[in-house]
């Protein structure tokens, strides 16, 4: 699941501007978070040591792992792989539902949703970033203001 080159994953820390952004929203115990993907692993459970931290007694210590691949043929965009259990392989006792689906592993696609137990979830966001001014006239935003004392009264 995860590849034995997991240990070369440093090496691909930040690449360049790749107008992607991955988010991960998690629902626990404690409300709602966000997390703003860039590290090439996070380990996910309700250890202290975990890099998300999940608050539920129904997670496992060390319930997933993130994994950051390299999209093929594109080596400056990168996609996210979950895998059950710590990055030694050990699964955790309730598993990953992923989109209604039990599996031990999933590459995330947008709007993904991982079930890491009761009332314990996260949704995965691949936001793109498209460069909206560029293409956009600028008298768009051309206001004229008015003075109130120079317009006419139409009262009859």
């Amino acid at each position: 699941m995860i590849d034995q080159s997991a240990s070369n994953f440093s090496s691909l820390s930040m690449a360049s501007p790749n107008n992607e952004n991955h988010l991960l929203i998690i629902e626990d115990d404690q409300g709602r978070k966000e997390f703003s993907l860039e590290n090439p692993v996070y380990s996910i459970g309700r250890d202290r040591d975990c890099n998300i931290r999940l608050f539920s007694q129904f997670v496992s210590r060390h319930h997933a792992t993130l994994v950051r691949l390299p999209r093929p043929k594109n080596s400056q965009r990168y996609y996210y792989r979950i895998v059950d259990g710590n990055a030694k392989g050990k699964p955790s006792s309730n598993g990953l539902m992923i989109n209604g689906r039990k599996m031990p592993a999933h590459d995330l696609q947008n709007e993904d949703e991982v079930i890491f137990g009761p009332q314990v979830r996260a949704i995965y966001y691949l936001l793109k970033n498209t460069e909206r001014f560029s293409s956009t006239d600028a008298s768009e935003y051309d206001i004229t203001l008015i003075n109130p004392g120079m317009t006419e009264d139409f009262e009859d």
